[in-house]
């Protein structure tokens, strides 16, 4: 279960009515949806993290790749207490934290700025080779990438190194709604498992099946969950 230092009342079917709060262009709305449920299961249930203490040192790390229409990460936040709630009717405006790609200097929670494609794998190796390096074997580190994002050369670097140095305090998590120009014998799972990667597939709208796949033993190796997505109205 996620550490909280705060009782938050808001639940999963609260975050439609979040992120009903912002508004305005450029809301990449698809691109959010997608997104939601992984978001939740994992915040509610798999990350340990501290909202009054957002850089705890013991936190997990969460890297959010797929950072354009970061309107579900914002709702999810808001709904574990990183921060309040009415932040979210400003979402977009030039005098908001909240911005169009998430930006780690200004949001509480979040470990990185992104929205470019192809960042957010690579940096988490970079986070758990560091951890690694310190001795901070407990913590976990987690990213969320879009399957579009591996037509990115980055990634598929990232994700060969991290096989071949046993990463295995890092986890991927691919949002998959088939957006990606490429693809692989036996789907995108078998592209991390080729690589040494412990790797599987799941419904990416069945919590079950995604605290599951989550929470799946990987002893030795990096974990990828692909969670396969059609895309809400």
């Amino acid at each position: 279960m996620t550490q909280t230092a705060t009782d938050t009342a808001l639940r999963y079917e609260d975050l439609p009515r979040l992120m009903g709060l912002m508004t305005g262009d450029e809301k990449h709305g698809p691109a959010a949806t997608s997104t939601l449920d992984v978001l939740w299961v994992l915040y509610d249930r798999v990350l340990r993290t501290t909202p009054g203490d957002p850089e705890d040192p013991s936190r997990d790390r969460f890297l959010l790749s797929k950072g354009h229409g970061p309107m579900a990460y914002y709702a999810v936040l808001a709904a574990r207490g990183f921060f309040p709630v009415d932040w979210l009717t400003g979402f977009g405006g030039h005098d908001s934290p909240l911005g169009h790609h998430p930006d780690r200097m200004l949001v509480p929670g979040v470990e990185i700025g992104s929205g470019s494609l192809g960042h957010g794998l690579p940096l988490a190796v970079g986070s758990a080779l560091g951890l690694r390096a310190q001795g901070m074997n407990d913590q976990a580190v987690w990213t969320l990438i879009g399957d579009a994002e591996l037509d990115e050369g980055s990634n598929h670097e990232a994700l060969a190194f991290a096989g071949s140095a046993g990463l295995d305090r890092l986890h991927t998590v691919v949002v998959d709604n088939d957006s990606t120009t490429h693809g692989w014998p036996g789907g995108i799972a078998s592209r991390f498992a080729a690589a040494g990667w412990s790797a599987v597939t799941v419904d990416g709208r069945d919590h079950e099946a995604l605290h599951a796949a989550f929470t799946l033993p990987h002893p030795g190796r990096p974990h990828a969950v692909v969670a396969r997505v059609e895309p809400k109205d």
